[in-house]
Protein backbone atom coordinates (compact mmCIF):
# COMPACT_ATOMS: atom_id res chain seq x y z
CA UNK A 1 0.00 0.00 0.00
CA UNK A 2 1.27 3.46 -0.94
CA UNK A 3 0.91 5.02 2.31
CA UNK A 4 2.40 2.13 4.21
CA UNK A 5 5.65 2.34 2.17
CA UNK A 6 5.53 6.39 2.25
CA UNK A 7 5.74 6.34 6.07
CA UNK A 8 8.06 3.18 5.59
CA UNK A 9 10.48 5.57 4.12
CA UNK A 10 10.03 8.25 6.02
CA UNK A 11 11.78 6.00 9.07
CA UNK A 12 14.08 4.98 6.89
CA UNK A 13 15.18 8.24 5.93
CA UNK A 14 14.41 10.29 9.42
CA UNK A 15 18.11 10.53 10.90
CA UNK A 16 19.25 11.56 7.29
CA UNK A 17 16.56 14.69 7.02
CA UNK A 18 17.00 15.59 10.85
CA UNK A 19 20.64 15.80 9.86
CA UNK A 20 19.71 18.19 7.22
CA UNK A 21 17.60 20.17 9.29
CA UNK A 22 20.80 20.69 11.32
CA UNK A 23 22.46 21.55 8.48
CA UNK A 24 20.29 24.53 7.29
CA UNK A 25 19.23 25.62 10.48
CA UNK A 26 23.17 25.98 11.90
CA UNK A 27 23.11 28.48 8.42
CA UNK A 28 20.35 30.58 8.31
CA UNK A 29 19.83 33.24 5.38
CA UNK A 30 18.05 36.10 5.77
CA UNK A 31 15.21 37.11 3.08
CA UNK A 32 15.98 37.25 -0.65
CA UNK A 33 19.63 36.02 0.72
CA UNK A 34 19.05 32.24 0.95
CA UNK A 35 21.84 31.59 -1.98
CA UNK A 36 23.64 28.86 -0.01
CA UNK A 37 20.48 27.63 0.95
CA UNK A 38 18.87 27.49 -2.54
CA UNK A 39 22.80 25.65 -3.69
CA UNK A 40 21.89 22.87 -1.01
CA UNK A 41 18.44 22.28 -2.07
CA UNK A 42 19.77 22.09 -5.47
CA UNK A 43 22.47 19.56 -4.58
CA UNK A 44 19.71 17.40 -2.82
CA UNK A 45 17.44 17.93 -6.10
CA UNK A 46 20.06 16.81 -8.32
CA UNK A 47 21.30 13.60 -6.53
CA UNK A 48 17.77 12.22 -6.48
CA UNK A 49 17.15 13.05 -10.18
CA UNK A 50 14.51 15.23 -9.70
CA UNK A 51 14.53 18.50 -12.79
CA UNK A 52 14.07 21.75 -11.19
CA UNK A 53 14.42 25.56 -12.35
CA UNK A 54 15.24 29.01 -10.76
CA UNK A 55 13.12 31.52 -9.85
CA UNK A 56 13.38 34.58 -8.36
CA UNK A 57 16.97 34.35 -7.80
CA UNK A 58 17.18 31.80 -5.01
CA UNK A 59 13.63 29.84 -5.37
CA UNK A 60 13.74 26.05 -6.46
CA UNK A 61 11.06 24.90 -8.31
CA UNK A 62 11.22 21.33 -8.89
CA UNK A 63 8.76 18.65 -10.92
CA UNK A 64 8.43 15.23 -10.03
CA UNK A 65 6.38 13.05 -12.41
CA UNK A 66 4.53 10.17 -11.25
CA UNK A 67 2.27 7.92 -13.86
CA UNK A 68 -0.38 9.85 -16.15
CA UNK A 69 1.31 13.24 -15.07
CA UNK A 70 -1.16 15.08 -17.04
CA UNK A 71 -4.45 13.89 -15.06
CA UNK A 72 -3.46 15.50 -12.02
CA UNK A 73 -1.03 18.48 -10.87
CA UNK A 74 -0.45 19.50 -7.15
CA UNK A 75 2.51 22.00 -5.72
CA UNK A 76 4.00 21.31 -2.28
CA UNK A 77 5.57 24.73 -0.82
CA UNK A 78 7.97 25.29 1.78
CA UNK A 79 9.61 28.71 2.64
CA UNK A 80 13.08 28.95 3.55
CA UNK A 81 14.48 32.34 5.14
CA UNK A 82 15.19 33.14 8.10
CA UNK A 83 15.30 35.88 10.65
CA UNK A 84 17.17 38.56 12.43
CA UNK A 85 17.30 37.53 15.47
CA UNK A 86 20.32 36.00 17.35
CA UNK A 87 19.90 31.99 18.85
CA UNK A 88 20.02 31.74 22.24
CA UNK A 89 19.85 27.79 22.12
CA UNK A 90 22.63 25.84 23.04
CA UNK A 91 22.34 23.23 20.90
CA UNK A 92 25.07 21.07 18.65
CA UNK A 93 23.45 22.60 15.45
CA UNK A 94 23.05 26.57 16.79
CA UNK A 95 23.12 28.94 14.07
CA UNK A 96 26.55 29.70 13.02
CA UNK A 97 25.66 33.45 11.74
CA UNK A 98 25.65 36.20 14.26
CA UNK A 99 22.18 38.08 14.21
CA UNK A 100 20.43 35.16 12.29
CA UNK A 101 18.36 32.84 13.30
CA UNK A 102 15.82 30.13 12.00
CA UNK A 103 13.37 31.09 13.96
CA UNK A 104 9.64 30.61 12.47
CA UNK A 105 10.43 26.51 11.55
CA UNK A 106 11.37 27.55 7.82
CA UNK A 107 14.40 25.26 8.46
CA UNK A 108 11.89 22.67 9.24
CA UNK A 109 9.97 23.16 6.53
CA UNK A 110 12.64 23.03 3.87
CA UNK A 111 13.93 19.86 5.39
CA UNK A 112 9.82 18.05 5.16
CA UNK A 113 9.46 19.19 1.54
CA UNK A 114 13.02 17.57 0.67
CA UNK A 115 11.68 14.41 2.19
CA UNK A 116 8.70 14.26 0.93
CA UNK A 117 10.17 14.71 -2.46
CA UNK A 118 12.36 12.39 -2.45
CA UNK A 119 10.35 9.42 -1.58
CA UNK A 120 7.40 10.50 -3.93
CA UNK A 121 10.92 10.39 -6.85
CA UNK A 122 11.41 6.98 -5.36
CA UNK A 123 7.85 5.69 -5.75
CA UNK A 124 6.83 7.94 -8.70
CA UNK A 125 5.51 4.58 -10.62
CA UNK A 126 3.06 3.72 -7.56
CA UNK A 127 1.03 7.30 -7.73
CA UNK A 128 -0.87 9.00 -10.12
CA UNK A 129 -0.15 12.79 -11.22
CA UNK A 130 2.71 15.27 -11.00
CA UNK A 131 4.08 17.30 -7.83
CA UNK A 132 5.30 20.23 -8.08
CA UNK A 133 7.87 21.18 -5.71
CA UNK A 134 8.02 25.06 -4.26
CA UNK A 135 10.93 26.19 -2.44
CA UNK A 136 10.16 29.49 -1.65
CA UNK A 137 12.65 32.61 -0.64
CA UNK A 138 11.56 35.53 1.16
CA UNK A 139 8.62 34.62 3.53
CA UNK A 140 9.68 37.21 5.76
CA UNK A 141 9.52 40.29 4.09
CA UNK A 142 7.13 42.52 2.18
CA UNK A 143 6.36 42.05 -0.79
CA UNK A 144 7.12 38.02 -0.07
CA UNK A 145 8.62 35.85 -2.18
CA UNK A 146 5.24 34.46 -3.31
CA UNK A 147 4.11 37.34 -4.98
CA UNK A 148 7.01 37.09 -6.67
CA UNK A 149 7.07 33.67 -7.75
CA UNK A 150 3.49 34.14 -8.63
CA UNK A 151 4.35 36.96 -10.90
CA UNK A 152 7.47 34.94 -12.62
CA UNK A 153 4.70 32.09 -13.47
CA UNK A 154 5.27 29.77 -10.85
CA UNK A 155 1.63 28.59 -11.28
CA UNK A 156 1.96 28.41 -14.70
CA UNK A 157 3.87 25.93 -17.12
CA UNK A 158 1.97 23.51 -15.42
CA UNK A 159 -0.73 24.93 -14.07
CA UNK A 160 -1.11 23.02 -10.07
CA UNK A 161 -4.84 22.54 -9.13
CA UNK A 162 -4.13 22.90 -5.79
CA UNK A 163 -1.45 23.91 -3.17
CA UNK A 164 -0.24 22.59 0.15
CA UNK A 165 1.46 24.17 2.77
CA UNK A 166 2.93 23.32 6.30
CA UNK A 167 3.72 25.41 9.44
CA UNK A 168 5.25 24.42 12.59
CA UNK A 169 3.01 24.96 15.25
CA UNK A 170 4.74 25.44 18.91
CA UNK A 171 1.66 25.12 20.78
CA UNK A 172 0.32 22.06 19.23
CA UNK A 173 2.05 18.73 20.82
CA UNK A 174 4.20 16.98 18.84
CA UNK A 175 2.30 14.17 17.02
CA UNK A 176 -0.18 16.36 15.90
CA UNK A 177 -1.69 18.04 12.57
CA UNK A 178 -4.05 20.40 12.27
CA UNK A 179 -6.31 21.62 9.44
CA UNK A 180 -9.28 24.28 9.04
CA UNK A 181 -11.35 25.29 6.29
CA UNK A 182 -12.14 28.96 5.21
CA UNK A 183 -10.38 32.10 6.72
CA UNK A 184 -7.17 30.89 8.50
CA UNK A 185 -4.97 33.84 8.81
CA UNK A 186 -5.22 37.69 8.42
CA UNK A 187 -3.85 40.31 5.78
CA UNK A 188 -1.00 42.52 7.08
CA UNK A 189 -0.44 46.02 6.41
CA UNK A 190 2.41 47.85 7.65
CA UNK A 191 1.70 51.44 9.28
CA UNK A 192 4.34 54.28 9.10
CA UNK A 193 3.14 58.18 10.15
CA UNK A 194 4.89 61.27 10.94
CA UNK A 195 3.40 63.81 12.84
CA UNK A 196 5.42 67.42 12.07
CA UNK A 197 4.73 70.48 14.39
CA UNK A 198 5.91 73.36 16.26
CA UNK A 199 8.21 72.53 19.15
CA UNK A 200 9.25 74.23 22.56
CA UNK A 201 9.96 74.36 25.81
CA UNK A 202 8.38 72.12 27.95
CA UNK A 203 7.21 74.52 30.79
CA UNK A 204 5.65 76.40 27.87
CA UNK A 205 3.48 74.31 26.10
CA UNK A 206 0.58 76.66 25.70
CA UNK A 207 3.41 78.31 22.81
CA UNK A 208 3.75 74.51 20.74
CA UNK A 209 1.74 71.98 18.90
CA UNK A 210 2.37 69.81 21.99
CA UNK A 211 2.86 67.12 19.61
CA UNK A 212 3.15 64.04 21.92
CA UNK A 213 -0.41 64.95 23.58
CA UNK A 214 -1.42 64.44 20.13
CA UNK A 215 -0.01 61.33 20.05
CA UNK A 216 -0.94 59.97 22.80
CA UNK A 217 -4.84 60.86 22.03
CA UNK A 218 -4.43 59.89 18.57
CA UNK A 219 -3.25 56.09 19.38
CA UNK A 220 -5.82 55.79 21.11
CA UNK A 221 -8.80 57.39 18.75
CA UNK A 222 -6.80 54.81 16.20
CA UNK A 223 -8.28 51.93 18.41
CA UNK A 224 -11.30 53.07 18.08
CA UNK A 225 -11.42 52.52 14.19
CA UNK A 226 -11.71 49.04 14.99
CA UNK A 227 -14.45 48.91 17.50
CA UNK A 228 -16.62 51.39 16.65
CA UNK A 229 -16.69 50.90 12.55
CA UNK A 230 -16.21 47.37 12.32
CA UNK A 231 -18.29 43.87 13.11
CA UNK A 232 -17.01 42.67 16.32
CA UNK A 233 -17.94 39.58 14.12
CA UNK A 234 -15.31 40.44 11.90
CA UNK A 235 -11.93 39.77 13.18
CA UNK A 236 -9.07 42.76 12.90
CA UNK A 237 -7.31 44.61 15.02
CA UNK A 238 -4.65 47.87 15.19
CA UNK A 239 -1.58 47.69 16.94
CA UNK A 240 0.87 51.11 17.06
CA UNK A 241 4.52 49.64 18.04
CA UNK A 242 6.95 52.32 18.22
CA UNK A 243 6.17 55.78 19.01
CA UNK A 244 9.89 57.93 18.63
CA UNK A 245 10.28 61.34 19.48
CA UNK A 246 11.55 63.96 21.85
CA UNK A 247 15.13 63.25 24.00
CA UNK A 248 15.26 65.20 27.06
CA UNK A 249 13.08 66.65 29.76
CA UNK A 250 12.62 69.62 29.15
CA UNK A 251 11.75 69.80 25.54
CA UNK A 252 8.81 69.25 23.46
CA UNK A 253 9.68 68.03 20.30
CA UNK A 254 8.53 69.09 16.95
CA UNK A 255 8.61 65.56 15.19
CA UNK A 256 7.34 62.59 16.46
CA UNK A 257 7.02 59.12 14.02
CA UNK A 258 4.27 55.97 14.75
CA UNK A 259 4.80 52.21 13.29
CA UNK A 260 2.32 49.88 13.22
CA UNK A 261 0.45 47.06 11.85
CA UNK A 262 -2.88 46.29 10.93
CA UNK A 263 -4.70 42.79 10.31
CA UNK A 264 -7.48 42.17 8.67
CA UNK A 265 -9.82 38.84 7.78
CA UNK A 266 -12.15 41.10 5.35
CA UNK A 267 -11.06 42.78 1.69
CA UNK A 268 -13.74 45.14 1.90
CA UNK A 269 -13.19 46.42 5.67
CA UNK A 270 -9.01 46.12 5.11
CA UNK A 271 -9.67 48.85 2.04
CA UNK A 272 -12.25 50.74 4.45
CA UNK A 273 -10.20 50.72 7.46
CA UNK A 274 -7.24 52.27 5.27
CA UNK A 275 -9.32 55.51 4.54
CA UNK A 276 -10.34 55.83 8.00
CA UNK A 277 -6.96 55.50 9.59
CA UNK A 278 -5.78 58.38 6.85
CA UNK A 279 -8.87 60.49 8.07
CA UNK A 280 -8.11 59.90 11.68
CA UNK A 281 -4.64 60.31 11.53
CA UNK A 282 -5.88 63.89 9.34
CA UNK A 283 -7.91 64.95 11.46
CA UNK A 284 -6.72 64.52 14.59
CA UNK A 285 -3.47 66.54 13.05
CA UNK A 286 -5.67 69.44 11.82
CA UNK A 287 -6.85 69.54 15.77
CA UNK A 288 -3.31 70.14 16.87
CA UNK A 289 -2.22 72.13 14.01
CA UNK A 290 0.24 69.55 12.94
CA UNK A 291 1.03 67.99 9.55
CA UNK A 292 0.71 64.25 9.14
CA UNK A 293 2.42 62.04 6.35
CA UNK A 294 1.05 58.39 6.49
CA UNK A 295 1.96 55.82 4.61
CA UNK A 296 0.21 52.19 4.27
CA UNK A 297 1.94 49.75 3.02
CA UNK A 298 -0.02 47.02 2.13
CA UNK A 299 1.50 43.63 2.60
CA UNK A 300 0.01 40.12 2.42
CA UNK A 301 -3.45 39.07 1.42
CA UNK A 302 -5.70 36.44 4.32
CA UNK A 303 -4.94 32.62 3.79
CA UNK A 304 -8.38 31.19 2.91
CA UNK A 305 -8.13 27.40 2.73
CA UNK A 306 -10.34 25.71 0.39
CA UNK A 307 -13.09 23.80 2.06
CA UNK A 308 -12.73 20.92 -0.57
CA UNK A 309 -9.02 20.59 -0.92
CA UNK A 310 -8.49 21.14 2.68
CA UNK A 311 -11.39 18.15 4.11
CA UNK A 312 -9.83 16.11 1.53
CA UNK A 313 -6.25 16.69 3.36
CA UNK A 314 -7.63 16.39 6.61
CA UNK A 315 -9.04 12.81 5.77
CA UNK A 316 -5.72 11.81 4.35
CA UNK A 317 -3.76 13.09 7.42
CA UNK A 318 -6.69 10.79 9.37
CA UNK A 319 -4.93 7.74 7.94
CA UNK A 320 -1.49 8.04 8.79
CA UNK A 321 -1.83 9.09 12.64
CA UNK A 322 -4.80 8.41 14.54
CA UNK A 323 -8.05 10.41 14.08
CA UNK A 324 -8.06 12.29 17.12
CA UNK A 325 -4.54 13.83 16.75
CA UNK A 326 -5.91 15.63 13.58
CA UNK A 327 -7.00 19.10 15.52
CA UNK A 328 -8.82 22.42 13.96
CA UNK A 329 -6.51 24.75 13.69
CA UNK A 330 -6.89 28.08 15.04
CA UNK A 331 -7.66 30.93 13.74
CA UNK A 332 -4.41 33.58 13.48
CA UNK A 333 -4.06 37.09 13.24
CA UNK A 334 -0.47 36.53 12.24
CA UNK A 335 -0.26 36.82 8.54
CA UNK A 336 1.74 34.29 5.79
CA UNK A 337 2.33 35.08 1.78
CA UNK A 338 0.92 31.89 1.34
CA UNK A 339 -1.49 34.24 1.18
CA UNK A 340 -1.05 34.69 -2.18
CA UNK A 341 -1.68 31.59 -3.62
CA UNK A 342 -4.50 31.35 -1.84
CA UNK A 343 -6.15 33.92 -3.45
CA UNK A 344 -5.26 32.49 -7.16
CA UNK A 345 -5.98 29.00 -6.62
CA UNK A 346 -7.17 26.20 -4.19
CA UNK A 347 -4.89 25.70 -1.23
CA UNK A 348 -4.71 23.96 2.01
CA UNK A 349 -1.72 25.66 4.73
CA UNK A 350 -1.61 23.13 7.68
CA UNK A 351 -0.01 23.12 10.96
CA UNK A 352 2.77 20.27 12.17
CA UNK A 353 2.61 20.08 15.58
CA UNK A 354 5.96 20.47 17.54
CA UNK A 355 5.94 21.16 21.44
CA UNK A 356 7.40 18.65 23.95
CA UNK A 357 6.79 19.95 27.32
CA UNK A 358 8.31 17.25 29.19
CA UNK A 359 11.58 18.25 27.27
CA UNK A 360 10.84 21.69 27.61
CA UNK A 361 9.86 22.88 24.01
CA UNK A 362 7.39 25.50 24.08
CA UNK A 363 9.00 28.41 23.57
CA UNK A 364 6.88 30.60 20.16
CA UNK A 365 8.02 31.64 16.56
CA UNK A 366 10.46 34.59 16.72
CA UNK A 367 11.75 34.09 19.72
CA UNK A 368 15.18 33.56 20.39
CA UNK A 369 14.60 30.24 22.04
CA UNK A 370 12.85 28.72 19.61
CA UNK A 371 13.42 24.88 18.66
CA UNK A 372 11.26 22.17 17.40
CA UNK A 373 10.82 18.42 19.33
CA UNK A 374 12.73 16.80 15.83
CA UNK A 375 10.33 14.00 16.31
CA UNK A 376 8.24 16.05 14.06
CA UNK A 377 10.25 15.83 11.20
CA UNK A 378 9.54 11.84 10.49
CA UNK A 379 5.30 13.15 10.37
CA UNK A 380 5.85 16.64 8.59
CA UNK A 381 7.38 14.24 5.59
CA UNK A 382 5.11 11.72 5.78
CA UNK A 383 2.36 14.33 5.22
CA UNK A 384 3.54 16.48 2.89
CA UNK A 385 4.26 13.35 0.74
CA UNK A 386 1.31 11.76 1.61
CA UNK A 387 -0.66 14.82 0.75
CA UNK A 388 1.04 15.18 -2.55
CA UNK A 389 0.81 12.12 -3.53
CA UNK A 390 -3.03 11.15 -2.88
CA UNK A 391 -4.77 14.50 -2.80
CA UNK A 392 -7.75 14.45 -5.03
CA UNK A 393 -8.69 17.82 -6.38
CA UNK A 394 -11.60 19.27 -5.39
CA UNK A 395 -13.23 22.67 -7.44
Amino acid sequence: MLKTKILQLATQYEKEHIAIRHHIHQHPELSFQEWNTSKFIQEKLTSWQIPFTIMANTGVIGKIKGKNPESRIVALRADMDALPIQELNEVPYKSTVDGVMHACGHDVHTTCLLGAAKILQELNTEWEGTVKLIFQPGEEKNPGGASILIKEGVLENPKPEAIVGMHVNPQLAVGKLSFRSGMVMASADELYITLKGKGGHAAAAHFTSDILLATSHLVIALQNIISRNNSPFNPSLITITSIQGGYTTNVIPSEVKLMGTLRCMNEDWRTKAHTLIKKCINEYAAMYDLTADVHIDIGYPFVMNHSGTTEAARAIAKTIIEPNLVEETELRMGAEDFGYYSQKIPATFFRLGTMNVAKGITSGVHTPTFNIDESAIKLGITAMATIGATLKIEH
